[in-house]
C-alpha cells in the first residue's frame, strides 16, 4: 500500500476517503437505505469500518509527526493525550444523543426497532448503573461503539509512531502478535461480549497500525514501478473479484458478529487487496481529480469527529422519518430519497462547522494582531 499525498501537507486524498467513509457509515445505519446496498459490505467481506480505522491511523501518524517536527516530542505526546480526552468527550456526547433520541422515540411511540438499538430500554430501567457502565466504557450505545477503541489508540500513538519510524517490521510484528491473541486479551479485560464492545480494540489496532505504517514508512515509488508491484496489482484484482463472488453467491447467510468484532483474517486480507488497488488510483491522480470536483466531501473528511457524532443523529432522524410501508420500486425510491436527505444533511453540517471554525480562527488571529 502506498501513502496518499506524498507531500508534507494535509492529504486531500485521505480527507476525500474519510468523507466518503463517513457518508457511507451514516447510510449503512439507515435500515431502509437504498444506496447502502451498493456499498463495500455488499461485495466484500470487509466494510467501511476497516477503511475508517485505517485512515484514522494514517491521520494520527501524520498529526503526530507534524507536531513532533515543529514543537518536539513532549508537545506531540501532550497533543495526543489531549486528543484522547477529546475522543472520550465525543463518545459521551454520542452516547447521550443516542439515548436521548431513543427516549424521544419511545415517548412518541415511533420506530420501535430503533428504540431497541439505541439502548434506551435498559437505560430507562437502571439509569445510574447504565450511566456508570457507559462512562467506564462497559456499555456503548449504538454508533458510539467505535469511539472507545479510538480512545485507546490515541494513547498508543506516542509509542507506536516512534517505533514504526525506527522499524516498520518490528511495529508490524508487535501489532500482528497482539491481533493474534486478541480474543484471550479481550476475555482477560472482560470486553469479549459483542453486546458490550462491538469492536475488540486488541484486534482492530492492526488496521490502525497499518494506517500509521503507510504514513511513516510508505512503499517507495521505485517499488511501485517494479514488475513485482505490477504482479501484485494483478493478484489484487483477482482477489477482489474472488471475494466479491464469495460474498454475492456463496455466503447466503451473514457471517457471525464475532468475525467483525475480532477482525477476522479474511476481513484483513480483503481490505489489504482493496487498499492496494485504491493506492494505485491515488498514484494515478484519479482520487485527487475526484476530490477537486467534490470539495464538499473533502470538507466532511476534514471535520471527521463532528460529522461522526452528528451523523448518528442524522441516521436516526432519517430512518424515523422514512416510511417503511412501501415495497418494491416505491421502497427503493423512498430509500433513495432518505439517502439523499442524509447526504445533504451531512454536507451542510460539515460546511457549517468548517465555516464556524474558520471564523473563530480569523477572530483569534485578529485579536492577536491587535495586542
Amino acid at each position: 500500500m502506498e501513502t496518499p499525498g506524498r507531500g508534507r501537507g494535509r492529504s486531500v486524498e485521505v480527507d476525500f476517503f474519510r468523507g466518503i467513509v463517513l457518508i457511507v457509515i451514516v447510510l449503512d445505519h439507515i435500515p431502509g437505505s437504498t444506496l447502502s446496498h451498493l456499498m463495500l459490505h455488499a461485495y466484500a467481506l470487509c466494510d467501511s469500518a476497516e477503511v475508517f480505522v485505517f485512515l484514522g491511523g494514517y491521520a494520527s501518524a501524520a498529526a503526530y509527526t507534524a507536531v513532533l517536527a515543529h514543537r518536539g516530542e513532549h508537545a506531540a505526546q501532550l497533543r495526543f493525550l489531549k486528543r484522547c480526552g477529546e475522543i472520550y468527550c465525543a463518545y459521551l456526547l454520542t452516547a447521550m444523543l443516542t439515548l436521548v433520541s431513543g427516549a424521544i422515540l419511545a415517548l412518541l411511540d415511533l420506530n420501535r426497532p430503533m428504540v431497541e438499538m439505541t439502548g434506551w430500554p435498559p437505560f430507562a430501567l437502571q439509569p445510574w448503573r447504565q450511566a456508570f457502565d457507559i462512562a467506564l466504557l462497559r456499555r456503548q450505545p449504538y454508533l458510539s461503539s467505535v469511539l472507545p477503541m479510538y480512545v485507546l489508540f490515541a494513547l498508543c500513538v506516542p509509542v507506536m509512531v516512534p517505533l514504526a519510524r525506527r522499524s516498520a517490521s518490528l511495529a508490524l510484528a508487535v501489532s500482528v502478535a497482539v491481533w493474534a491473541v486478541a480474543r484471550p486479551l479481550a476475555a482477560l479485560f472482560s470486553i469479549d461480549a459483542v453486546a458490550d464492545w462491538a469492536f475488540n480494540p486488541f484486534a482492530w489496532q492492526l488496521m490502525f497500525v497499518l494506517g500509521m505504517l503507510c504514513r511513516v514508512q510508505p512503499i517507495s515509488e521505485r517499488f511501485h514501478a517494479s514488475y513485482t508491484a505490477q504482479w501484485l496489482t494483478r493478484v489484487a484484482v483477482v482477489a477482489v473479484l474472488g471475494f466479491a463472488m464469495v460474498k454475492l453467491f456463496v455466503l447466503t447467510q451473514p457471517l457471525p458478529g464475532t468475525h467483525k468484532q475480532n477482525l477476522s483474517v479474511e476481513r484483513v486480507i480483503n481490505f489489504i487487496v482493496i487498499a492496494w488497488l485504491a493506492a494505485q488510483f491515488v498514484r494515478m491522480g484519479s482520487i485527487a481529480w475526484l476530490a477537486r470536483r467534490l470539495p464538499a466531501v473533502v470538507t466532511v473528511g476534514r471535520t471527521g469527529l463532528v460529522c461522526f457524532v452528528t451523523g448518528t443523529l442524522v441516521s436516526l432522524i432519517i430512518d424515523t422519518a422514512t416510511p417503511h410501508t412501501f415495497h418494491g420500486f416505491r421502497a427503493v425510491l423512498v430509500g433513495l430519497g432518505g439517502d439523499l436527505a442524509a447526504i445533504g444533511a451531512l454536507l451542510m453540517i460539515a460546511r457549517g462547522w468548517s465555516g464556524w471554525k474558520g471564523q473563530q480562527s480569523g477572530a483569534q488571529a485578529n485579536g492577536a494582531g491587535c495586542e
